[in-house]
């Protein structure tokens, strides 16, 4: 028998999985979820994962047939390879759903080329990850093993899949580009989005310096197209570069809200949009400076300028300026061209767009780089709005070479399960074992098929460490999502991530006697990034949350200041350390909840392709925590935007905040909506986006919304980029 043979109307596993959705007695029945796990292993894993004799015949089959890259194997003493595979065998590791295994064994792991067996077991994939991101080096290695089999750490899923892997991808996330006002440059991110789509993650590309439809163009009879062609071409590329039909290709466009093409900009997802314009799988963003908020608030009018006046008139493209401190000099500019619209007018058709299809994300930009402890400017994010990240324009010739390399970005993610986090006996050295792990993606990732990208990653050498299962520390803990106690661990936590990240990029740095490009002009440089930390007793509050972290090497005041030092004197290595990507089907995996948000359903259902409906019940469910366990849809968003907001503080780069909407509001959760309709409106909306912006928040990802007929629309899991 083998996978190819399977008769799925005779396996019991599902039938067993769909009990979960049928109470009895007036319960769910949770152990038919375990019993469902059980068959699956029996009917499907068991009988169809190829058996070796020993550890070193294993190896031989892998190799002879091109499934792991023999200098793997060659960095190590095979009687090491050999520790480190009883090591993990030692532990354990046992699923703890239904889901975990059917999500791993479907998506993640290693067939024969006929895809009729197993090639390895979970162990396994472990054991790659540990052996490959250790590089030779043993105790890297066994420290990488121990926080994988008990779960602290998930690399993301090109880093996971592909670790050790003879015919593997990339090991990168997701990528930033821009382009600027020329048509060398509109070539040259087109063919940089084919190609990084080709290898790896989605793609962000902003748009905002390219000059709007109708705009003059020197020394040629006619008028420029703006942003929406651009749009066309590059969802024409995305579609085209799909790795070989494993995936559909994935980007975001960007535009600054004060650009004049911004409506035409959105109503790209109109669904009456013509087909000329209108995009149907690429996303949409807008940058929003403090300025927009300030005018809306008014009810002003509001200027929107033609970015190539602008760059005539400042001598940098439209990105680089600062529109909240020269808007007034902008407006006054006779030889700036600008458009008059009323500033309620694009806040509400914002808050329509993200209504009917959950878009745009939103990155507040002012905030954003206010935060920033790195040198330069941050101008846009990635597809699923986390990383926030420096970036350098380039100039390119009719060549189509650099006249001048910039810098964009390569994002390399990975995140910790805070559960299984808190349970570990020295944290300093779980994270430390992280950030080295994800050091390791950007040391290795050639990227020189996009020179700028590849100029950013060597220059900053910059991570993304984030974090999953926050809702279920809060349910396992008793602490109610958004509560005192639930955004006091959350600031703790956060903050311990964030001070530990940091002293491991400070031994990297001190190791290596090397820098991120620029260090000196930084905020860790002067010291004054540190102030906030040294200057505030930061420890926890409630007795719950102080109990928790007892014994994790909670950081002092003192810490702090030795951190300070100790960065001034020897650097960091990490220009950026963390980011919150969304976690998709890993989080199944990790039999965890998703990223920092509220669960969706105590039972969750997902559609699966030729498989019909599987049911996944909230980590640690029972009867003794299922209080704890409250739908997002049934929530007041500000409390997922104050948890997000409490994380912030610590997070230098940004977060993948989702905002849960029902078409019906329920009675009683926003006073606004008290002797109004129940409907949901453009006002909630512009309402939540404005309150995100004064806890500066830095982005929202996403809009989904539950409507009256009980179907979710606007999800967007994005596979390229989350974890």
């Amino acid at each position: 028998m083998s996978l190819l043979d399977l008769d799925l109307d005779k396996v019991t596993y599902f039938d067993l999985n769909n009990e979960l959705n049928i109470p009895k007695d007036n319960a769910i029945q949770l152990g038919k979820d375990k019993e469902a796990l059980a068959a699956f292993l029996k009917e499907n894993v068991e009988p169809n994962t190829l058996q070796f004799s020993t550890l070193r015949e294993r190896f031989d089959y892998l190799i002879a047939h091109d499934f792991i890259d023999p200098s793997l194997v060659e960095q190590y003493d095979f009687a090491f390879i050999e520790k480190v595979y009883a090591y993990l065998e030692g532990q354990d590791f046992h699923f703890k759903s239904f889901m975990a295994a059917y999500k791993f064994y479907a998506q993640y792991v290693l067939k024969t080329n006929d895809g009729a067996y197993y090639v390895e077991r979970y162990i396994d994939r472990l054991a790659m990850n540990a052996l490959f991101y250790g590089a030779g080096d043993e105790t890297l290695a066994m420290n990488l093993a121990d926080e994988l089999v008990h779960q602290r750490y998930q690399p993301a899923t090109p880093s996971f899949l592909n670790a050790g892997r003879s015919r593997r991808g990339e090991l990168v996330s997701c990528f930033i580009l821009q382009a600027t006002d020329d048509m060398n440059a509109i070539g040259r991110v087109i063919n940089s989005a084919l190609q990084l789509s080709k290898i790896g993650g989605g793609v962000g590309i902003n748009l905002a310096n390219l000059r709007e439809a109708g705009a003059p163009i020197k020394g040629i009879m006619g008028a420029a197209s703006g942003v929406v062609p651009v749009m066309k071409l590059l969802e024409d590329a995305f579609s085209y570069s799909n790795q070989m039909g494993q995936r559909n290709g994935a980007g975001v466009a960007y535009l600054s809200v004060f650009h004049p093409d911004i409506m035409a900009f959105l109503g790209t997802k109109k669904e009456n949009a013509d087909e000329k314009v209108r995009v149907k799988t690429l996303s949409l963003g807008v940058t929003v400076p403090d300025k927009f908020y300030e005018l809306a608030r008014a009810n002003a009018d509001m200027y929107l300028f033609s970015p190539y006046d602008v760059e005539q008139e400042y001598g940098q493209p439209f990105n680089y300026i600062d529109i909240t401190k020269e808007y007034d000099n902008l407006v006054a500019n006779p030889a700036i061209h600008k458009k008059k619209i009323k500033a309620r007018t694009l806040e509400n058709e914002l808050s329509k767009m993200q209504q009917e299809s959950g878009y745009p994300y939103i990155i507040n930009i002012d905030t954003a780089n206010r935060a920033n402890p790195v040198a330069g400017k941050i101008i846009s994010s990635n597809l699923c709005s986390e990383i926030l990240q420096v970036q350098k324009p380039s100039q390119i010739t009719n060549e189509q070479r650099y006249a001048s390399l910039g810098t964009d970005v390569s994002c390399n993610l990975g995140s910790t399960n805070i559960v299984n986090m808190m349970e570990t006996d020295d944290f300093e050295r779980s994270v430390d074992t992280m950030v080295r792990a994800l050091t390791f993606v950007s040391d290795h990732s050639d990227l020189d098929i996009v020179p700028s990208v590849q100029n950013g990653n060597r220059q900053l050498h910059a991570i993304g460490l984030g974090a999953m299962g926050l809702h279920a520390m809060f349910a396992k803990n008793h602490m109610y999502y958004g509560d005192e106690e639930a955004l006091d661990f959350t600031n703790a936590y956060f903050l311990m991530l964030n001070y530990y990240t940091l002293k491991a990029s400070n031994k990297l740095a001190r190791e290596r006697q090397e820098s991120f490009h620029d260090f000196e002009q930084s905020a860790y440089a002067d010291g004054s990034y540190f102030d906030k930390y040294i200057q505030k007793d930061w420890e926890p509050k409630t007795d719950k949350v102080k109990a928790l972290f007892a014994d994790k090497g909670f950081p002092t005041q003192a810490d702090w200041q030795a951190l300070k030092a100790a960065v001034q004197r020897d650097g960091l290595y990490n220009a950026y350390r963390m980011a919150i990507a969304p976690t998709g089907s890993i989080s199944y995996v990790n039999d965890s909840t998703a990223s920092l948000h509220p669960i969706v359903n105590k039972v969750e259902e997902r559609q699966e392709k030729k498989i019909g409906k599987i049911y996944y019940p909230a980590p640690y469910l029972s009867e003794d925590t299922i209080t704890y366990y409250e739908s997002a849809y049934n929530m007041d968003m500000r409390k997922v935007i104050d948890v997000y907001a409490t994380a912030q503080e610590h997070v230098d780069q940004g977060m993948a905040l989702t905002l849960f909407m029902r078409s019906t509001i329920p009675e009683g959760l926003y006073e606004w909506k008290d002797g109004h309709t129940n409907k949901m409106t453009t006002r909630d909306l512009n309402i939540l986006r404005n309150y995100a912006f004064h806890r500066n928040v830095k982005s929202i990802y996403y809009v989904r919304t539950y409507t009256d007929d009980m179907e979710e629309f606007g999800v967007n899991e994005c596979e390229s980029c989350s974890i």
